[in-house]
C-alpha cells in the first residue's frame, strides 16, 4: 500500500464521520436528544474501542476547542445583535457575572461537604461547571425560537458567562500564597480579563464594521474570509493583552450583528456554518479525551449524577433564581430560563485546565465534569420543549426556507423597512388601504406562511405577517407602534397626546397607505417609486428596525440567514446591497 492510500482512507473516514454528524441533527429531532450528546458520547466510546484515537495532548485539545468556541461565540453574538442585547443588557450582565460566581461557590460547597473533595479542587470543579454553553443552547433550540425577552436572555447569558467562567478559573489556578493574596490575585486577574476583553471587543467590532463597509474586495468570497481573519485577530489581540478573547469576540459579534454591510448575508451564512462545524469538532475532540472505562473506578458516575441533579433541580433554580428576582419576568419564563442553563463544551474545556493544574484527584474531577455535562445535555436539554409547553413559554418552530429571490445593487438601498405583525397589534385585521400611515409609506409586499401575498388595497394583515414597506425614516416610529403589540393608553398620556393607533382610527393629517400592485411580476415591479430611486423590495434588507417580540433582534429573516434558525420558507425577495454590478434577480 502506497502512502496516498492510507491518507485517502483517513479522508474517507473523516468524511463519513462528518456526514454522520450532520445527519445526527435529524436523529436528534426524533429522539429529542440534543446533537452534541451524540458527538460527545460516540467520541468517548470510539476512544475506548480505538485507544490510538485518544492520543491527543491536553494542550492540543485546549487550543482547538478554544478557537472553535471563539467562532461559536462570535456567531452567537451576531445572532443576538445590539438591538436585542440592549433591551436585556442588565439581565444578561447580572446573570452572566453574579450567576456564575454563585453557581461556582454553591457547587464547590456541595462537592466538598458531600464527597470530601478538597476545597481548592472543589472550587475548580464548581467553577468549571458554572458556565452554561452557547453551542448546546443553540443546538437544543435548533429551529425553535423563544418569544419575548426570555430568548434574548437565554442566548445572552450562555454567551456572557463563558468568558466569566473561563477568566475565573484561570485566576483560581494562578492564585498562590495566603488567602488574602490569593483573593487579591483572583480579583485583579478577573477584572483585567473582563475589562480588556470588553474594550478590545468594542474597538475591534467597530473597526471591523468600518472595514467591512469602506474597503471593497475583488470578489464575493473574500468578504467572509476577511471577517474570519478579523475574529482571529480580535481573539488573539485580547489574549495577548491579558484580556478575555472569548468576551472580545462575543462583544464584536453583538456590535455588527444587525448592522448593514456589503455581503452581510453571505458573511452571516458563512459564520453560521463555521459555528456548526466548530461545535462538531469541539465535542468530538473533548469526547476523545474521556476514558469511559475509568468512570466507575473513582465513583465518577455516582458523584457526577448527584451533582448534575443538584445543579439542575436545586442550585440553579434556587440560588440563581434568587438572583433573577430583580429581573421582570413572568413566573413561567423565569422557571424556563432557570431550567435551560445547559452545560456543554465549555465545562469540559475548563476540565482540561483542571487536569493541567496537577492537583491530586484532578483526573477524577475531569470525569465528574463529563458525567455532569452528559446529564445536563441529555436530561435537561431533552426536556426543554416539554418544559416550555408546560410553562406556557412561546416556543415556535421555524420552518427552513430553501428558496430565495434576490436583487443586487451597486449602492446600498435606503428607506426599506421590514416589520413583523405582532399578535394583538393594531394592524391585525386591518386592510392595507386603512392602515393609518403617512402618505410617504408604500407597502411593497407581504410574506405569509412562507408565501408571497399580493399587496392590494383590500388585503388584510394577519398576526405573523412580514410586511415590507418603503418609507422615510420619520415614518418609522409610527410604523413600529402600528405593528407592535398594543401598549397601555396611559403611556401616551405622558407626552400629552395619543400614540396608540386603532384599526380605522383617525390620526392628524392621516392619509391612506399607498400600496404597490403587480407584485407577481417580481420585486423589481413592486413600485414605480422604488424603481425610480434604485431601491428594491425584499424582506432580508430592511433597516433592521422591526416590530414585535419576535423581531427584536433586527436581524434579517431569510432562508439563508446565518444563525441556522431559518425562518418561514417559500420564495422571498432580498435586496443585497453588496455591490454587484447591476440589478439582476437571483433564484436561490
Amino acid at each position: 500500500m502506497t502512502e496516498i492510500e492510507p491518507f485517502g482512507l483517513a479522508i474517507l473516514a473523516i468524511g463519513l464521520i462528518g456526514t454522520a454528524a450532520v445527519l445526527s441533527n435529524r436523529v436528534s429531532e426524533r429522539l429529542r436528544v440534543p446533537a452534541p450528546a451524540f458527538f460527545l458520547v460516540f467520541a468517548a466510546v470510539a476512544s475506548d474501542l480505538f485507544p490510538h484515537l485518544a492520543r491527543l495532548s491536553d494542550s492540543t485539545v485546549q487550543r482547538v476547542v478554544a478557537v472553535a468556541l471563539a467562532f461559536i461565540l462570535f456567531d452567537g453574538g451576531m445572532h443576538i445583535g445590539w438591538r436585542r442585547f440592549r433591551g436585556a443588557a442588565y439581565a444578561i450582565g447580572w446573570l452572566g457575572v453574579a450567576g456564575t460566581f454563585v453557581t461556582a461557590g454553591v457547587m464547590a460547597t456541595a462537592a466538598h461537604f458531600l464527597f470530601g473533595i478538597g476545597w481548592r479542587l472543589a472550587l475548580l470543579l464548581g467553577t468549571a461547571l458554572s458556565p452554561t454553553d452557547p453551542a448546546v443552547v443553540f443546538s437544543v433550540l435548533g429551529r425553535r425560537e423563544v418569544g419575548g425577552r426570555t430568548g434574548v436572555m437565554l442566548e445572552g447569558e450562555s454567551g456572557a458567562n463563558d468568558p466569566v467562567g473561563i477568566a475565573l478559573l484561570v485566576a483560581l489556578i494562578g492564585a498562590t500564597g495566603s488567602a488574602g493574596s490569593a483573593i487579591g490575585h483572583i480579583a485583579v486577574t478577573f477584572v483585567l480579563q473582563m475589562t480588556v476583553g470588553a474594550g478590545i471587543g468594542l474597538a475591534g467590532g467597530w473597526l471591523l464594521l468600518e472595514f467591512m463597509r469602506r474597503v471593497p474586495l475583488p470578489n464575493e468570497g473574500l468578504y467572509a474570509l476577511r471577517t474570519l481573519a478579523a475574529v482571529l485577530v480580535i481573539f488573539g489581540l485580547a489574549t495577548v493583552a491579558h484580556g478575555s478573547g472569548f468576551l472580545a469576540v462575543f462583544t464584536a459579534g453583538i456590535l455588527i450583528g444587525d448592522e448593514r454591510a456589503p455581503y452581510k448575508r453571505e458573511i452571516a451564512r458563512f459564520h453560521s456554518s463555521l459555528a456548526s462545524l466548530a461545535e462538531i469538532i469541539a465535542f468530538i475532540m473533548l469526547g476523545l479525551t474521556v476514558p469511559l472505562r475509568d468512570l466507575p473506578a473513582g465513583h465518577a458516575w455516582s458523584i457526577g449524577l448527584v451533582l448534575g441533579a443538584l445543579l439542575a433541580f436545586v442550585i440553579r433554580p434556587v440560588f440563581v433564581g434568587l438572583l433573577s428576582l430583580p429581573i421582570r419576568l413572568r413566573r413561567g419564563e423565569r422557571l424556563f430560563l432557570l431550567w435551560t442553563g445547559l452545560k456543554g463544551a465549555v465545562p469540559i474545556l475548563l476540565g482540561t485546565f483542571v487536569v493541567q493544574s496537577g492537583l491530586a484527584g484532578s483526573s477524577r474531577a475531569y470525569e465528574i465534569i463529563f458525567v455532569v455535562v452528559a446529564f445536563s445535555v441529555v436530561v435537561q436539554g431533552g426536556l426543554v420543549p416539554v418544559i416550555a409547553h408546560r410553562l406556557n413559554v412561546p416556543l415556535r418552530t421555524i420552518d427552513p426556507e430553501p428558496w430565495s429571490l434576490g436583487v443586487r445593487f451597486r449602492e446600498e438601498p435606503e428607506g426599506l423597512h421590514r416589520f413583523r405583525v405582532a399578535r394583538g397589534a393594531t394592524a391585525v385585521g386591518t386592510s392595507l388601504a386603512d392602515l393609518p400611515c403617512g402618505e410617504d409609506a408604500w407597502v411593497i409586499f407581504i410574506i405569509r406562511h412562507g408565501q408571497l401575498v399580493a399587496a392590494r388595497s383590500d388585503t388584510r394583515l394577519e398576526a405573523g405577517d412580514e410586511v415590507l414597506i418603503l418609507a422615510d425614516s420619520a415614518e418609522v416610529p409610527a410604523l413600529n407602534e402600528l405593528f407592535a403589540p398594543r401598549r397601555a393608553d396611559h403611556r401616551a398620556g405622558r407626552s400629552g397626546r395619543e400614540h396608540i393607533i386603532r384599526p380605522g382610527g383617525a390620526k392628524p393629517r392621516q392619509t391612506r397607505t399607498r400600496v404597490a400592485h403587480r407584485l407577481a411580476s417580481g420585486p423589481e415591479q413592486a413600485s414605480g417609486r422604488e424603481q425610480a430611486s434604485g431601491r428594491e423590495a425584499g424582506p432580508e434588507q430592511a433597516s433592521g428596525r422591526e416590530a414585535g417580540p419576535e423581531q427584536a433582534s433586527g436581524r434579517e429573516a431569510g432562508p439563508e440567514q446565518a444563525s441556522g434558525r431559518e425562518q418561514a420558507s417559500g420564495r422571498e425577495a432580498e435586496p443585497e446591497q453588496e455591490g454587484s454590478p447591476g440589478r439582476e434577480p437571483e433564484p436561490g
